[in-house]
């Protein structure tokens, strides 16, 4: 049997495929390459095409005997959401229900689902656990909700069956250097630290410095993409060995603030990283980490990768490409 990967060209999605293949899975991807690259993929099957086609996604799902999907396929930029919204609704919440009608129309009623922490929007207590509120407080974070719902209803009216991971911020690269984030479709802190340690751009901003934290910057979970990856893995099984349709987060249980970050990083480049402090983001928490008992529980899923190997994998990554 084969899992269906849509967005599995972009960055979570490529170290997916990656580990999947590298465990004897079968894989196809379905992507649209418009914000991803086919060189990610290392040889993966792959078909170009949109999610919103479901009679490509129930032909795709006939043809290689599919019977589970991941589902990466989603723009993810908070501030573009704010300005364009549309293709946040067509894409991520349309293109959804279009590919769920086009899975059920193959009998394929297994989904994994990418989904987002910002879901909860700013949080009442952290660490932040699944009980938590669902508030989101903007378009991006909305449609991942919606999305989430999407799953749900399509459980209770078709029999769909689905996992919702909520995770964090995904952070570096591939421990061998192979397959990395591409800082210039990103808006990730990492990779515009890793932009301006480099002499990239100039100085990464830091969106405020009086927050009540230690160092009066925001702390946020970091989570290697590589952990990730083995996330959505340990989801599948959980499905297919007849586990329940639940939403999860992921997280390292721990936070890490912005000048740490270019602390580390000035610490692995042998130099200081240009920056600026600015004004606070509208919205933002002071403090955001996950309780990832749940997945640990349902999975056995642990985070591997600390922040230092996320610094160093990313700045390795980066140095190598640019």
């Amino acid at each position: 049997m084969t899992v269906l990967v849509t967005g599995g060209a972009g960055y979570i999605g490529s170290h997916t495929v990656r580990l999947m293949r590298s465990l004897g899975r079968d894989v196809v991807v379905l992507d649209t390459l418009e914000r991803s690259s086919a060189d990610a993929l290392l040889g993966a099957p792959l078909v170009v095409g949109s999610i919103a086609d479901s009679e490509l996604v129930t032909r795709m799902c006939r043809d290689h005997d599919v019977d589970s999907v991941v589902h990466f396929a989603a723009h993810k930029s908070v501030g573009e959401s704010m300005i364009d919204p549309g293709p946040y609704w067509t894409n991520n919440v349309h293109g959804t229900v279009q590919l769920i009608e086009g899975m059920l129309a193959a009998g394929v009623n297994q989904i994994v689902f990418s989904s987002s922490a910002s879901v909860y929007g700013t949080p009442e207590t952290v660490p932040i656990t699944e009980s938590a509120a669902i508030r989101p407080e903007n378009v991006y974070a909305e449609s991942k909700a919606m999305m989430e719902r999407i799953i749900e209803w399509y459980g209770v009216t078709r029999g769909l069956r689905g996992v919702s991971l909520r995770y964090f911020n995904a952070a570096g690269a591939s421990m061998d250097g192979v397959i990395g984030e591409d800082w210039t479709i990103t808006t990730n802190l990492i990779p515009l630290v890793m932009k301006a340690a480099l002499g990239a751009s100039g100085p990464v901003k830091v969106f405020g410095h009086d927050y009540p934290t230690p160092d009066g910057t925001g702390i946020r979970d970091y989570i290697h993409v590589e952990d990730l990856a083995s996330a959505h893995v340990a989801a599948i099984d959980h499905l297919t060995s007849g586990g329940e349709s639940v939403a999860v987060n992921l997280g390292t249980g721990a936070g890490t603030s912005v000048l740490e970050i270019l602390d580390l990083t000035a610490k692995v480049a042998g130099r200081v990283v240009p920056h600026e402090i600015v004004d606070r983001r509208i919205g933002d928490p002071a403090i955001v980490f996950a309780d990832a008992n749940l997945a640990a529980d349902l999975f056995g899923w642990h985070a591997h990768h600390g922040i230092a190997e996320i610094i160093e994998s990313a700045f390795a990554w980066h140095s190598s490409t640019s």
